[in-house]
């Protein structure tokens, strides 16, 4: 897969990719989660049966960032997580739309002329809430009419779990509640942070539970504070633990940023500056203060003993 960075307008896109014509998904796909998935899937279908290669088309940063509007509060899949994501199902391109002030402006007509039009797109496939260019005047059934007939479209129908419709939202409420379980049932897949192991203070070594402090690579949503039972990669292999989410108030005021700090079982090597993931798998219980080291070791034995269960490890 080939990931192209647009700057609007596009000039000169020929000389940075060979344009051709295309079938493309479009959304900010946060979280690629199983109604995201459905609709890239369906352009992959269109695509194999016009014998048309398949992009994606999303934007970075997240335009809640940019508009300081709603609840934005981190990324589900950060632009590194995405890329990894699209390119395992299979899509030939990821076209990253630089989203700035100056690009939420854009009308909708303009968005059709200056962005699709010239990235050749035969077929144009978006979740059934679509809307897109200035206050999101711009809807599914514009872009055909937008682009002279040019370009079709296909909208793809909500995506339904008991009843209730996948969505982004739903996950970082899923997520801010612990509720793990339903992140990952939502999302296809559990939910991920990737990040780089750095040095800590070392103090679960001194207490017998040595831990791997990882730096997300990515701002992510940070899920709730407490403990969770995870799986760990690291260098191809996948290792159980147990993960202390949150600001160690037993040792802290609480005023620093939350930590991502994994107890791994059966595990006993440095792996300072590796590039690691962690797979929340189910929430334990929160986090909370211990009157000292004695309560707080007793804890820690029951919770990677619960955890242990709840991974067969």
């Amino acid at each position: 897969m080939k990931t192209v960075t647009l700057t609007y307008p596009l000039n000169g896109i020929g000389e940075t990719v060979a344009v051709q014509r295309q079938v493309m998904a479009i959304g900010q796909f946060d979280g690629l989660h199983l109604g995201h998935v459905s609709v890239i899937r369906r352009a992959l279908e269109l695509g194999q049966s016009l014998g048309l290669p398949v992009a994606v088309l999303t934007f970075h940063p997240h335009p809640k960032e940019v508009m300081g509007k709603g609840d934005y509060e981190g990324y589900l899949t950060p632009l590194r997580d995405k890329e990894q994501i699209l390119e395992a199902l299979g899509v030939d391109y990821m076209y990253v739309g630089e989203f700035t002030p100056d690009f939420s402006k854009v009308s909708p007509a303009d968005f059709v002329s200056n962005v699709l039009t010239p990235l050749q797109v035969d077929t144009a496939v978006v979740g059934f809430d679509f809307r897109f260019g200035y206050m999101g005047e711009g809807t599914a059934e514009s872009i055909g009419s937008l682009s002279g007939g040019q370009i079709s479209v296909e909208t793809v129908a909500p995506f339904l779990l008991d009843g209730e419709k996948v969505a982004s939202s739903g996950i970082r409420v899923a997520l801010k509640a612990g509720d793990a379980e339903k992140a990952h049932q939502w999302l296809g897949r559990p939910y991920r942070v990737q990040g780089t192991v750095v040095g800590g203070d070392k103090r679960g070594r001194t207490i017998g539970f040595p831990t791997a402090n990882v730096d997300p690579s990515g701002h992510y949503v940070t899920p709730a504070k407490g403990v969770y039972a995870v799986r760990f990669g690291l260098d191809g292999q996948v290792y159980g633990g147990v993960m202390n989410v949150g600001v160690k108030p037993t040792f802290t005021d609480g005023s620093i940023k939350p930590t991502f700090e994994t107890h791994l079982f059966d595990f006993d090597r440095s792996i300072y500056g590796e590039e690691v993931w962690i797979d929340l798998v189910r929430y334990i219980r929160p986090e909370r203060k211990f009157s000292g080291i004695d309560e707080l070791v007793a804890q820690i034995a029951r919770d990677a003993e619960e955890a242990r269960g709840i991974l067969g490890v």
